[in-house]
């Protein structure tokens, strides 16, 4: 707690400024005594009996309530009692100028009649300087300037304040006043961020149903999360509260907070957060591997003019219907701590970044009917450039579809850098293989490989399979059949007081792939083997599988070979354009029912399914397709707007 605060003599320039003034701005370099000089006036101004506030601006190290944030305190009975707080999750004053000066300006509007001292950064050079303290100035309302400089150094914003037009002071800083230093100032910061979650619990938030603001760290990189400052707001954008992140575990957000009365909207994420060394600071920016592109982290909307967008979570991978339930055939698999994508169907992919297209390695394609193949434009031309050949799988003929839209184009220009692809079609138990380069006239005939059971795609991790359905042209379904997963005991983590990073990921990937005498460096700069790694720090549970079918007839076969594809899988996205009152029309296109989406689950043993591909027709009320489905399925259906 600071030390008990001296008035201030009945005839400072500051209590004079205040006599005429409700409002003044306290301005000055850091170490210059602004925080000191603010609780020495509201000192005096409690023995006159007047009311006294402060609106603190550092978010670096704010004279009131947590770092991180503005904010308003009240004095009393010898110290300020917060008020108020605006969440910024930031301690860089300098760089989140507009955010912070928002903050100024609803705080300043929430304090009551009577005195109001604006204790400004001490930002007071170059442009950061230039452009805050007037719209600090300008958002508070302050009628007048106190500005601390010494007298044989003329305060370096003077021409800025001239140009405000309002009464300024200049005053020399008190000759004890010194800068703390960045050390200590460091450990003020962290200290106060301490008190400040010394009664928070934790508190688990579903991210995709809160707003995301600020510049939060791409969500494929959930260690970048840890230990970052968050601010929760209302939905006017008031601040409930200031918290620490703990984890992000898929879409689970765990937090530390104090108790928060209100539920949360929105949810601020900036670059403050605590270091290895537990204290608060500013977090470096994530980067991603040298040489790869940052990967998809734009989230999908979970209303669009195509429905819903389902999702689902299974531990290492995302899997998001980019379309949603309306739109073109698109699934996209996020393998996470990969920077890497796996697509199923190729439909419309005017929601996925150009750069999404760079990190796609392998696509998996049912059928060439132009709702599922559109989007190869999109890949073919984000691939031009120094790129591997991206893989893609489908029933007999693809190749062919393919290179007809790869020779439709001229190329006379993109010599070494012409988009490549290696194309897979499934023929029975034998994986036929080309190679397709734009600009060459035919396709390269590839070695075949075998394909027992289906088998398009193995690697460490994960494999993919297919069966072969009937649509009136071959089509295929997928399963994605996920290795065993691994996963992190955060507990024991911390209770070794090793900070997670990269090396966990190394630790991961010799586990699965059963080289447990690799040494991994710790770190603290020690080593010891993955196998004991492993025993202390990690546990293993079964992948959990998904199941992708759509545009197949209802017919014995296809029910039979997709059953037996899907038997217990933990999701299956499978279509169901139509009703069962519509069945003759499903019958002469070739697809399901609602009420056969839902008996092929049921008989599959799904934990989940997900119902896709709907019908137009339905698009104003999807009630009675998820009602037809449920007299069959009793599992978990992902019904409107769930997100998984």
């Amino acid at each position: 707690m600071p030390a008990p605060s001296e008035p201030l003599p009945a005839d400072h320039p500051l209590l004079a400024l205040l006599q005429r003034h409700e409002r003044v701005l306290v301005a000055g370099a850091p170490g210059s005594g602004k925080s000191t000089l603010v609780r020495a006036a509201a000192a005096a101004l409690a023995h006159r009996h007047q009311a006294c506030h402060c609106l603190s601006a550092d978010p670096g190290l704010p004279a009131i309530g947590p770092p991180g944030a503005a904010c308003l305190g009240r004095w009393q009975a010898g110290d300020w009692r917060l008020e108020a707080i605006a969440a910024l999750a930031t301690l860089d004053a300098a760089r989140f100028r507009l955010p912070l000066v928002q903050a100024v300006r609803r705080l300043a509007e929430q304090a009551a009649a009577g005195a109001l001292l604006l204790d400004a950064p001490g930002v007071v050079r170059g442009t950061a300087g230039a452009e805050l303290l007037p719209a600090l100035a300008e958002a508070a309302g302050v009628g007048a300037l106190l500005l601390l400089a010494a007298e044989d150094t003329p305060f370096p914003l003077q021409e800025e304040c001239r140009a405000l037009g309002l009464e300024a002071v200049t005053l020399a800083p008190e000759p004890h006043a010194r800068h703390p230093g960045k050390r200590r100032r460091r450990q003020r910061r962290s200290d106060d961020w301490d008190a400040w979650l010394a009664s928070a619990r934790e508190t688990v938030l579903a991210l995709p149903r809160l707003a995301l603001t600020g510049n939060a760290p791409p969500r494929s990189a959930p260690e970048a999360w840890t230990g970052r400052q968050v601010g929760l707001l209302d939905t006017r954008g008031d601040t409930l509260g200031l918290g620490e992140i703990l984890a992000l575990d898929g879409d689970r957000l765990r937090i530390r907070t104090p108790r928060l009365v209100g539920r949360p909207h929105a949810l601020v994420v900036r670059d403050a957060g605590r270091g290895r060394d537990g204290q608060l600071g500013t977090a470096r920016p994530h980067a991603s591997t040298p040489g790869t592109p940052a990967p998809n982290d734009i989230p999908v909307p979970l209303e669009s003019r195509d429905g819903p967008c389902p999702r689902a979570d299974l531990g290492t991978v995302t899997a998001t219907l980019v379309n949603g339930v309306f739109g073109d055939p698109l699934l996209h698999l996020r393998l996470r701590h990969q920077s890497r994508s796996l697509l199923f169907d190729l439909g419309d992919p005017g929601r996925l970044p150009a750069r999404l297209a760079h990190q796609v390695s392998d696509v998996f394609i049912s059928h060439a009917h132009f709702d599922h193949i559109g989007g190869f434009m999109w890949l073919l031309r984000s691939r031009i450039g120094q790129y591997p050949p991206c893989r893609l799988y489908g029933p007999p003929g693809l190749a062919e579809h393919l290179q007809g839209l790869v020779g439709g184009i001229l190329w006379d220009r993109v010599g070494e850098k012409a988009p490549r692809f290696e194309v897979g079609e499934l023929h029975g138990e034998r994986l036929l293989r080309w190679e397709i380069v734009a600009g060459e006239a035919r396709p390269t005939p590839l070695p075949e490989c075998p394909a027992p059971g289906g088998l398009l795609h193995e690697e460490l991790g994960f494999r993919v399979r297919a069966t072969t359905l009937d649509h009136g042209t071959p089509v295929l379904a997928f399963a994605l059949e996920p290795d065993r997963q691994v996963a992190v005991r955060k507990e024991r983590l911390e209770a070794h007081g090793w900070p997670p990073g990269p090396w966990l990921g190394t630790l991961k990937h010799h586990v699965l792939a059963g080289e447990g005498e690799a040494r991994i460096r710790l770190p603290d700069g020690t080593t010891r083997t993955a196998a004991r790694l492993a025993a202390l720090l990690l546990m293993t549970q079964p992948g959990e599988r998904l199941v992708y079918a759509t545009d197949l007839g209802d017919t014995a076969e296809n029910r039979r070979r997709l059953v037996t594809l899907a038997r217990s899988a933990r999701v299956l996205f499978c279509e169901a354009p139509f009703l069962e009152a519509e069945a003759e029309q499903a019958q002469r296109t070739g697809h399901l029912t609602a009420r056969a989406c839902g008996e092929i689950a049921a008989a599959a043993g799904v934990a989940r399914l997900v119902p896709f591909h709907f019908s137009r027709r339905h698009i104003t009320d999807t009630r009675r397709l998820h009602d037809e489905i449920r007299l069959a399925f009793t599992g978990e259906p992902a019904g409107d707007g769930d997100t998984g």
